[in-house]
């Protein structure tokens, strides 16, 4: 039985880095940049202004009020094609281009006008309201970085750099099977001795907003020639991922079929609650990670396993070093006893307390069969192993459960 953070190097080590394709720009968000992104254009593309008014010289409007005279407007799309001199001024509207000679914007506000005359009721100095060329970035300059998950403002800046086409990372195909003659898939007759599939749908979802393919081959009966033809659906997947059949019981039959197919295996076991049951190798070119059957035990698994797993495949930038995030941690609810060898991952609630701070209080049954719980839990409590008794208000290690890897 080896530690979680030593089966999670293997697993880590184990799956491959994919290859990349070209998505429209409209199709990116979610996806993962496969490389950096430099801006085709500046932003603004030329000197702009940033408010309705007129265009001016600072140096007519040193002493207000001033009147000057109207030659012409500017509008987005249509810029005045003359220069400013002294004693004019021209109609301007946001975002338009400042006229050349002109360098600061009087508000239509503080303006008073009477045919082509502008009285000007106020002094502005030069560069008021005005919006320099390349103000928000400027022409080849790289805006987005490979690694990142593109959000939506993401996707609405690389726009506005100009870029149609992005290149992100090919979404990881996992594919997945569920064990066992209890189960059935939803809405299925259920017979006395039977119990609902829930895994693989689980499994499935959070594949999805993981940024991969979940590719469900089914379940597999309790007999190896259904397995056999389970794995054979496998091929081309990134990742196999079993649900159950992984322990040691006479009908757990997972671990003997994968290796009489050749499995090479790398562990069996890990010391964790819940989850000891894990299997991780590779059969052929794929890499296989075989998940206990507990629907708690499943999740747990993945938020701890899979997701780092998936990260590494697209290729997600994670800072290392000094730059590195520490650990979430919160306030522990309530008291708690002491941990034995295996690594624990209680579900578990979060609250604020009256100072602003995060409390995470474990939930007092964690069986590893409630799903319920899991479904509730705002997050895991990661307890060591060996860990020591702990009191409420103590400070301890957690793990969010965020569902989508997309923020706005």
């Amino acid at each position: 039985m080896i530690s979680v953070a030593e089966a999670l190097a293997h697993v880590t080590s184990g799956v491959r880095l994919l290859s990349a394709e070209q998505v429209g720009v409209a199709d990116a968000l979610g996806r993962v940049l496969a490389e950096d992104v430099a801006s085709r254009v500046a932003y603004p593309p030329a000197t702009a202004s940033a408010m309705d008014g007129y265009a001016v010289r600072a140096a007519d409007v040193a002493e207000a009020p001033a009147t000057l005279r109207r030659i012409g407007e500017s509008v987005p799309g249509g810029r005045f094609a003359g220069a400013v001199g002294p004693g004019e001024t021209v109609r301007i509207f946001t975002g338009a281009p400042v006229p050349e000679g002109a360098d600061a914007i009087v508000i239509q506000e503080n303006t008073e006008s009477e045919g082509d005359s502008v009285t000007m009721l106020e002094s502005v100095p030069a560069g008021k309201f005005v919006r320099p060329a390349g103000l928000d970035f400027e022409k080849d300059q790289v805006l987005l970085r490979a690694g990142m998950v593109l959000t939506a403002r993401d996707v609405g800046l690389a726009a506005a750099m100009n870029v149609p086409w992005l290149k992100v990372r090919r979404r990881p195909r996992i594919a997945h099977m569920a064990t066992g003659n209890e189960v059935v898939m939803p809405g299925e007759p259920l017979g006395p001795d039977q119990i609902i599939s829930s895994n693989s749908l689980a499994l499935g979802a959070y594949v999805t907003v993981l940024g991969g393919e979940p590719i469900n081959l089914g379940i597999a009966r309790d007999d190896e020639d259904s397995l056999r033809g389970m794995l054979a659906g496998a091929r081309g997947a990134d990742l196999l991922v079993t649900l159950g059949g992984a322990s040691v019981g006479e009908y757990d039959l997972v671990r003997k079929v994968l290796g009489d197919e050749g499995l090479d295996l790398t562990f069996f076991r890990v010391a964790m609650r819940p989850g000891k049951p894990l299997v991780f190798g590779r059969l052929g070119d794929v890499p296989v990670l075989g998940l206990p059957g507990n629907p708690v035990s499943v999740g747990v698994t993945s938020v701890v396993f899979l997701k780092p797993a998936m990260e590494v495949m697209l290729g997600i930038r994670r800072a290392e070093g000094p730059a590195a995030a520490p650990p979430a941690t919160a306030l522990l609810g309530r008291d708690l006893g002491e941990n034995d060898r295996r690594q624990d991952y209680m579900r578990a609630t979060l609250d604020v307390d009256g100072d602003g701070a995060l409390v995470a209080t474990p939930f007092d049954a964690q069986d590893s069969a409630m799903m319920a719980g899991l479904a509730r839990a705002d997050c895991l409590v990661v307890r060591p192993p060996h860990a020591p008794p702990a009191k409420a208000g103590e400070r301890v290690e957690i793990i969010r459960l965020r569902e989508g890897m997309i923020s706005v």
